[in-house]
């Protein structure tokens, strides 16, 4: 079809190729959509091609063609399993018979010298206007360590380098019985002693409280540093940095500094910061402005404290800045926020290059910033501590997005996409497709940087986690992009280079002896899962999507490999799908009309009875039944499957009809703002919990049950 184009969009789409936009996809019920030639322009414009209208089109494919050919080597490449034949050089014709030399550099900092002679295999010659490029392969005889190496190679008084990357294929994955956890955000989980939301130490108490209960797994929504404030962005989805840990959740009452710091005992104590406190912990809702400036005013004296009184904790910390050299970055770059009193993107030309100077910002500001940090880590690090000791990991989520006004956009500028956000093309629910409003990686020059910021990001997670989700496990492979000012439905998709990102996930997974979980729910193309059981990645059997989506009467059996559950953070919880609630919150929200309400109604009756005549069948559940009996031959039939784990959402233990997030919304709907309807105090003893816990502990320990086998595969 593209044949019949005139020239230039012809030459558009061919530039498109080059930058890895696709300028055609299937999108919902398998309907072809061709990208829009202002969208390609818009977003080559974004990743940098030379163009801004239709006319540039054949100059711009001449730029981007010479300067693809011109490329010697490829930034990264992969040793699988430390095997590398040869790495590939493409030369000029006038320099394919040079004699080429380099250097190998280990990760360990040893490096030898190579040599190659003329005689070398040949690959493709390419031909562009005139010019003629040969492909050499360069071999490496020798098998390389597990690790990143970077080989430099000199062609004729110039250097092209590579970064190696050397993983074994299959990701980490111990060998383990079947195992269960828990799940709650920890802004929901409250507790006596909070201060009206949950804390690092909550979350230790959740993970001690597990293990007496014999679960092997605590998970919560991502726990990054948001802003909550000015800008206010309390989404665990849009971190003002993948980096950084979030200081609400910092238990003040848990600080060493506490004990000697006169000034923060007299202002917790004072009679309005103590009505505040009560105030917190009685709304229903987490109020995150009042919250954070509560907990500020007791940090910043805390820190006024620290920095003037020398204690043997101040050599801990200066060793914790060693080891983050980007902490000093983020302090300054909130401190110059808070003195702007703006984004960094309306700062001046010298802020937003980095050009920052001490007159740019307030020190105690700075100081606080570095302060809370250092506390989110340790007492973060607490948490995994008191988790290890009852054998209970930490389920940790990373995001697939940062804030276009956060901190890792600024100081990672480079390598993020200005002018374009990600987000998700038209589909049955969200017709309009969908914008997450955070700006994309940009697909080559992450790589020219060695992934640097990726490999930061993965690190700073696995530190503390046992198990790590990925949000949107598509997005390695491509992502959904829509230029700023247009609809969703003209966006198109940006392809990435998922290989090399699955070699690092592969490599960091074995360091720090951790699983990695890829959330692939929804229409995800075959060449994803095939990737994921390739690399070793668990994938996610959600039970409430399949049966939305499974019109057999038998449900699928959630595989070996893979993180069961009913459901998940963006799904009603089961005593709201059960009882018609959740469509009575989308028709409040806007999502569905008046008119859709009764067709979503009878949808509903159909798949309980399809539910509970499939639970019957299975010897799961006589009837007539109790919601909570319905419930609980739900979570035997995902338990006593062969999945290797199986995360229970604890507040469908209580039959919970308030969901977390409603997808699509935003002010319509509380979302990341709930908090649990019970206290970690009182549910922790609550018998229906405790009995349904025990029942799946009973099955992940027993034998399969004749749910393991049926349904369709």
């Amino acid at each position: 079809m593209e044949a019949s184009l005139p020239a230039r969009e012809r030459l558009l789409r061919s530039t498109a190729h080059l930058y890895g936009v696709q300028t055609v996809y299937y999108g919902y019920g398998r309907r072809r959509q061709s990208a829009q030639t202002e969208s390609l322009l818009a977003v080559l414009k974004s990743l940098g091609a030379p163009l801004t209208t239709l006319a540039e089109s054949r100059s711009a494919y001449r730029e981007s063609r010479l300067a693809q050919l011109q490329k010697s080597v490829e930034p990264v490449v992969i040793a699988w399993n430390g095997n590398l034949p040869f790495v590939e050089v493409r030369l000029p014709q006038s320099l394919a018979s040079v004699e080429l030399t380099g250097v190998l550099t280990m990760e360990d900092g040893s490096h030898r010298e190579l040599k190659w002679h003329d005689d070398l295999p040949t690959g493709r010659q390419l031909k562009f206007e005139g010019l003629v490029w040969r492909e050499k392969q360069l071999p490496l005889a020798e098998k390389l360590p597990p690790g990143y190496h970077r080989l430099t190679i000199n062609i004729a008084g110039r250097e092209g380098t590579t970064l190696i990357i050397s993983a074994p294929v299959r990701a980490y994955s111990p060998r383990e019985k079947k195992s269960w956890g828990v799940f709650m955000p920890l802004y929901s989980l409250h507790s006596q002693r909070g201060w009206g939301s949950g804390s690092f130490t909550d979350l230790a108490n959740l993970a001690g409280w597990m293990g007496e209960q014999g679960g092997s797994a605590v998970s919560s929504l991502p726990l990054l540093a948001t802003y909550l404030d000015r800008p206010f962005e309390p989404s665990p989805y849009l971190p003002l940095s993948k980096l950084l840990w979030n200081e609400f959740f910092i238990d003040i009452t848990s600080v060493p500094e506490l004990t000697d710091c006169q000034t923060a005992q007299s202002l917790i104590n004072s009679p309005g910061f103590q009505a505040e406190l009560q105030s917190l912990r009685r709304t229903r809702l987490v109020d995150y402005r009042r919250g954070m400036a509560l907990k500020r005013q007791a940090l910043e004296e805390l820190s006024r404290y620290f920095f003037a009184v020398e204690t043997p904790r101040r050599q801990e910390y200066e060793r914790f800045l060693r080891e983050h050299p980007e902490l000093e970055d983020y302090a300054r770059f909130r401190a110059v926020m808070e003195k702007q009193g703006k984004t960094w993107r309306k700062w001046s030309r010298q802020l937003q290059a980095g050009g920052i100077a001490g007159s740019d910002f307030d020190e105690h500001a700075r100081n606080y910033h570095l302060y809370a940090q250092w506390l989110a880590h340790e007492q973060l690090a607490s948490s995994a501590r008191t988790a290890r000791a009852q054998k209970v990991r930490l389920y940790l989520d990373l995001p697939l997005g940062v804030h276009g006004d956060g901190f890792d956009t600024w100081r990672y500028r480079d390598i993020f996409v200005n002018g374009i956000s990600a987000g998700a093309p038209p589909d049955v629910v969200f017709t309009g497709g969908q914008n997450w409003a955070f700006p994309p990686v940009h697909p080559e020059r992450v790589r020219e940087t060695g992934y640097a910021y990726t490999i930061a990001c993965i690190r700073h997670h696995l530190q503390y986690a046992k198990i790590l989700r990925l949000d949107h496990i598509m997005g390695l492979h491509r992502l959904f992009v829509i230029p700023h000012g247009m609809e969703g439905k003209h966006g198109v998709y940006l392809r990435y280079r998922p290989e090399e990102v699955y070699a690092i996930l592969s490599l960091e997974s074995h360091r720090h002896q951790s699983i990695i979980v890829g959330e692939d729910l929804g229409i995800v193309p075959l060449e994803v899962r095939t990737a994921m059981r390739r690399h070793n990645l668990r994938r996610m059997y959600v039970m409430y999507y399949e049966l939305a989506s499974n019109a057999y009467p038998l449900l699928p059996t959630p595989p070996t490999n893979a993180v069961a559950s009913y459901n998940t953070h963006d799904m009603p919880p089961f005593g709201s799908f059960w009882s018609g609630q959740d469509i009575q919150d989308r028709l409040d929200t806007g999502i569905i009309t008046e008119a859709e309400v009764r067709g979503e109604q009878d949808i509903r009756a159909v798949v309980r009875g399809r539910l509970l005549a499939f639970l019957k069948g299975k010897g799961l559940l006589k009837t007539p039944a109790t919601v909570t009996e319905i419930l609980r031959a739900c979570l035997a039939f995902i338990t006593t499957s062969r999945a290797r784990l199986v995360m229970v959402n604890l507040e469908d233990l209580w039959l919970e009809t308030r969901t977390q997030n409603i997808p699509s919304t935003t002010t319509e709907h509380p979302n990341w703002r709930r908090k649990a309807q019970y206290k970690f105090e009182d549910f922790c003893k609550m018998r229906r919990v405790l009995v349904i816990l025990k029942e799946i502990h009973s099955a992940r320990k027993g034998r399969a049950k004749p749910s393991d086998t049926g349904g369709k595969a």
